[in-house]
């Protein structure tokens, strides 16, 4: 997939910019806070709908605009190029246009675009809590998979109502009756064990693509690995039986993590009453990254956490490529700031290969990426990024005119005549 041309409206620091990509590296360059990582966030928010710096929308409206709009033009995902236009107005939500027809759900942009970011807070992917990597997975397979999206918004939906009757009977001081929380537990045990058995089978085929990623990075002959921590052992998991979804490796049965799971809720029944929340399933799940033996988190390096964490998003990469039957876009916001320049040189081959597509990426200077890239070609192109006048301003780095385009060349029209709908 290639992304030709972008435009921000109202969005963080830019008031108006338009750009034009190339096919292959492109660099954003200049000082930190002129608006370089807000271009890959509005790229993030047409693939995703949301921010990968934020969690809420209103921070990426700019400072007294009522709305912001992003718009992109997008090829090789279908046979014909894709606009792709996102409006986000405070008090009414998201809405995302592809070709000018509303989307019916936010959901149905997912995977439609597929994106990796590569960015400074990788180093929590391996180095933070669970949530980070369960963020990880979740992000891989909701492009990968519709269905998993779907059971994963569900089953949120179910957790969060059976939380709420054992907050409801925690402030009753006493225990739900099994009338009322026993369907709600059901649905999560449904539910839950599809997502966990979802996460079992990606895991044992990302594990190859991890190998390949380390190796390409990486000099060293260590050997990545993950561990999934789950309601069941999985070694029980991968003996259970078979699934016509697993896409390889051993399987896992579902009715083994169904059990599992129900057997970890009764288990945790008393303390769930006295907190007032669910204590087990996919939720709580953990992923153990491993060089050989040696668990990353606790014990790894600074260096071994940044390439770990590189050949992560690098197995994503190639991952959702051999699904999406397209190249994902690149994101790299600042990711070779704090890299060495063996490790920067080697990446900088790869994006420049044929083994990846296009890529877009922040840096606060050009000269490093001008001795390894030539922007001379069609292939490359380098933009330099300031902050003028309050406002964030895009120029070719090799001397263009700052783009300054008025607002009727956005077509964007007003809030008020558009069908903004509330987030899904």
């Amino acid at each position: 997939m290639i992304l030709r041309s972008l435009r921000l409206r109202s969005f963080r620091a830019h008031a108006e910019t338009g750009l034009e990509f190339a096919p292959k590296v492109n660099l954003l360059y200049g000082p930190n806070g002129a608006g370089k990582t807000n271009v890959l966030e509005a790229v993030h928010y047409l693939c995703l709908t949301k921010s990968f710096t934020a969690s809420t929308d209103r921070y990426a409206v700019r400072e007294g605009a009522p709305y912001f709009e992003v718009e992109g033009t997008v090829a090789g995902v279908r046979e014909a190029p894709v606009d792709v236009r996102i409006v986000y107005v405070p008090s009414e939500g998201k809405k995302v246009f592809v070709n000018g027809a509303p989307l019916d759900r936010l959901a149905e942009i997912v995977g439609m675009l597929p994106v990796v970011v590569f960015s400074p807070e990788d180093y929590d992917l391996t180095a933070g809590g669970p949530s980070e990597r369960r963020r990880f997975v979740n992000n891989i397979l909701s492009q990968a998979r519709p269905v998993y999206m779907d059971d994963l918004l569900k089953y949120r939906r179910a957790r969060k109502q059976r939380n709420e009757v054992l907050r409801q009977y925690k402030g009753r001081r006493e225990s739900p009756p099994s009338s009322v929380l026993k369907p709600w537990t059901e649905e999560i045990v449904a539910i839950g064990s599809r997502v966990i058995q979802q996460r079992h089978d990606f895991l044992n085929t990302f594990s190859d693509y991890l190998t390949d990623a380390y190796r390409r990075i990486e000099a060293v002959a260590e050997k990545p690995s993950i561990e999934y921590d789950t309601v069941a052992d999985v070694e029980d998991l991968r003996a259970a039986g078979a699934t016509t979804e697993a896409e390889s490796g051993p399987p896992a049965s579902r009715e083994a993590v169904a059990a599992a799971f129900r057997d970890a809720l009764d288990r945790k029944r008393g303390s769930e009453e006295r907190r007032g929340t669910t204590l087990a399933g996919p939720q709580r799940d953990e992923l153990v990254f491993r060089l050989d033996d040696l668990e990353v988190r606790r014990y790894g390096s600074q260096g071994q956490h940044r390439t770990f964490g590189m050949a992560l998003k690098l197995a994503q990469f190639f991952y959702l490529r051999d699904r999406a039957d397209t190249d994902p876009l690149l994101l790299l916001d600042d990711a070779f700031g704090k890299l060495d320049r063996r490790r920067t040189d080697v990446f900088l081959q790869l994006l420049a290969s044929d083994d990846v597509g296009q890529s877009l990426i922040t840096a606060t200077q050009h000269r490093s990426f001008a001795e390894a890239l030539d922007f001379e070609t069609s292939a490359h192109r380098a933009f330099r990024v300031d902050r003028v006048e309050q406002k964030a301003r895009v120029r070719p780095a090799d001397g263009g005119t700052w783009d300054d385009r008025a607002a009727t060349d956005i077509e964007a029209g007003t809030p008020d005549d558009r069908d903004v709908v509330p987030d899904s």
